[in-house]
C-alpha cells in the first residue's frame, strides 16, 4: 500500500484500485476538536480537487478535497457517529471515505511522506 498527501492536508492510501482518504495530523491539529463531519454520498463521482466533504471543529470548518478522481464506494459511519475519531486516530479509525480510482496517474502529483512533512512544517 502506498500513502500520499495533498497540500490541502488530506492523506490517501491506495490498495489496488481503491483508496482510503482522511485528514492528516497537521489538519486535525489546526482544526482542534472535531465536532461534525459531512461525508460524501456513496456512488457519487468526484473530480480531483472537488470538495467531497466538510469537517467542522470548535474553531473552524474546512472542506475535504478529493485527492484523486473517482467514485465513492464507502464512507466511515463510525466517524459520522463519533467525529472525534478524526482527532484521536486521523490516519486510522478516523478515515473519511473510500474511493475507486478513475485515473491512478493522478497519484504521481501528490506528495510522499518526506515531501509532505517538509511542506507542513512551513504551513
Amino acid at each position: 500500500m502506498t500513502t500520499k498527501y495533498t497540500e490541502d492536508h488530506e492523506w490517501i492510501t491506495v490498495d489496488g484500485d481503491v483508496a482510503t482518504v482522511g485528514i492528516t495530523h497537521h489538519a486535525q491539529d489546526a482544526l482542534g476538536d472535531v465536532v461534525f463531519v459531512d461525508l460524501p454520498e456513496v456512488g457519487k463521482t468526484f473530480a480531483q480537487k472537488d470538495v467531497a466533504g466538510v469537517v467542522e471543529s470548535v474553531k473552524a470548518a474546512a472542506d475535504v478535497y478529493m485527492p484523486i478522481s473517482g467514485e465513492i464506494t464507502e464512507v466511515n459511519e463510525a466517524l459520522r457517529a463519533d467525529p472525534s475519531l478524526a482527532n484521536s486516530d486521523p490516519l486510522g479509525a478516523g478515515w473519511f471515505f473510500k474511493v475507486k480510482l478513475s485515473d491512478a496517474s493522478q497519484l504521481d502529483a501528490l506528495l510522499d511522506e518526506t515531501a509532505y512533512t517538509a511542506f507542513s512544517a512551513n504551513a
